[in-house]
């Protein structure tokens, strides 16, 4: 019925129709999956470990499932999905990037890890991230650099850039991420998938150190928005390991309902921050097909300015910088560029810096929810920048500053945000669109989540394959 190349691009839940019909195996699914990984992880490196032959056992697993001759199939039974590496697995090696971590295998599922294998999840693969998280792109000294499907030369995206770069190529169906300055959503604007960074509390985190860090969120990504908001709801909900997680746990339905008469406020960028003009071609084009759908789309300022990029370096620097510093400054091992740079940067923020960046935050969130007692949600660009080169020196708080429009949203962290591809830049790099939705509210931003795929892409999903640039264009 499909051709390998054709099974690595079908959604999740198209599968799971395939799968229970029996008109699909997970099977072959997954074998499609490794084969396409065979092909081309040797250019992209977005994979840091694999494990293929758990992957394989549980696909037959899934395969009996599904014939009635096993378990009752689960919600996510004989999808392949890939972790993270941030999110552990019982025998795999977290690096999170780095020659600190060792080669202690973990012990320990992460709740998110857990929740995925308890739903039928086929976890086959490990993707790729820049030394602890902390940049806009993915290279690190342990694990390389991590290439975009959409043009080798180009970055991915961070710090989920495996995860994009993954689903992007169709080397898996779904992919974790996380996201504290824009780590879901850069990868996700860059790579053409969708990313949620779901509100602070509703994807639960550990250890509890990052648990108890509001702006450090957990969230899915995926090929569609459907398949998203599929994942969201096998994730999200309390944990006993994570205080901060909220109840009760949401169930975001998948029959999106219409956008007619919802009001959306529009931003090209949120008042200080550079925008290039293809990406603010592509927002043009998705106030078009929000409109068309009936839609109520008018634009708005908020008031914001570059004290916002001062409270987010402020208050990392702070929090997360002087903490590497004392692992990172004073030892033998190597380490990358850019975590040195912002470890010792770390040392140099003050208290007083720290509590100014509350002072900011706080008049942000007032500015903000003005517009939200107007509007059903906010729309704005992911990255305001259609690019930047795998390879390279690069400061990470200036990837941010210079390009991206994520990171007022880490500060700002019970709005929910979803980035959807919003068009194709002239460089053939994709764009992303951000939909803000009030305090908790994700049921709404996939919906306009899903009229923006819907209305832009017309059905036709954003994949390297649309693009003979590059030779995976060909591929």
């Amino acid at each position: 019925m499909y051709k390998p190349d054709e099974l690595c691009y079908l959604p999740a839940t198209e599968a799971l129709q395939l799968f229970r019909s029996r008109d699909l195996s997970p099977v072959e699914l997954l074998d499609a999956c490794l084969a396409r990984a065979d092909q081309l992880e040797p250019v992209l490196n977005t994979f840091s470990a694999q494990r293929r032959e758990e992957a394989k056992a549980a696909a037959r697993d899934a395969e009996l499932a599904y014939g009635g001759r096993g378990a009752v199939p689960r919600p996510l039974e004989g999808i392949p999905v890939s972790l993270k590496n941030e999110h552990t697995l019982v025998g795999w090696v977290t690096t999170k990037g780095s020659w600190l971590q060792g080669n202690t295998p973990d012990t320990v599922n992460a709740p998110v890890s857990q929740r995925l294998l308890d739903a039928g999840a086929v976890i086959h693969a490990q993707t790729n991230v820049p030394e602890f998280y902390m940049a806009g792109f993915t290279r690190s000294v342990r694990h390389g650099v991590t290439r975009n499907p959409w043009n080798p030369e180009m970055t991915p995206g961070g710090s989920s850039g495996g995860s994009g770069a993954a689903l992007a190529a169709g080397l898996t169906a779904l992919a974790s991420g996380s996201d504290i300055g824009g780590s879901i959503r850069i990868p996700a604007s860059y790579c053409g998938v969708v990313g949620l960074k779901p509100s602070y509390g509703r994807v639960p985190v550990t250890p509890i150190g990052y648990a108890l860090h509001p702006m450090n969120h957990i969230g899915p990504m995926a090929r569609t928005v459907a398949d998203c908001a599929l994942m969201f709801n096998i994730m999200n909900g309390p944990h006993v390991r994570d205080p901060a997680t909220i109840s009760p746990k949401l169930e975001v339905p998948l029959d999106f309902l219409p956008v007619k008469g919802l009001r959306i406020a529009l931003s090209y960028d949120l008042d200080f921050c550079k925008v290039h003009a293809d990406v603010r071609k592509s927002m043009d084009q998705v106030v078009q097909a929000l409109r068309a759908q009936g839609a109520i789309v008018e634009q708005v300022t908020l008031g914001w300015d570059s004290s916002a990029a001062d409270a987010l370096e402020h208050r990392l620097g702070y929090e997360t910088g002087r903490a590497f510093a004392v692992r990172i400054l004073e030892q033998e091992l190597e380490t990358s560029d850019y975590i040195r740079h912002f470890a010792a940067a770390g040392l140099c923020m003050t208290g007083e810096q720290y509590l100014a960046a509350d002072v900011t935050t706080g008049r942000m969130y007032d500015s903000l929810a003005e517009v939200m007692t107007r509007y059903d949600a906010l729309i704005c660009p992911t990255m305001g920048a259609i690019g930047a080169v795998a390879e390279g020196e690069r400061d990470s708080m200036a990837v941010l500053r210079n390009d991206a429009l994520t990171f007022p949203f880490n500060l700002l962290s019970r709005h929910p945000v979803l980035s959807v591809p919003s068009g194709i830049a002239s460089n053939g790099i994709p764009t992303g669109v951000q939909v803000v939705g009030r305090t908790f509210d994700e049921t709404t931003v996939f919906r306009i989540g899903a009229a923006v795929e819907a209305g832009v892409w017309q059905g036709k999903r954003p994949d390297p394959a649309m693009t003979a640039r590059h030779p995976l264009g060909a591929s």
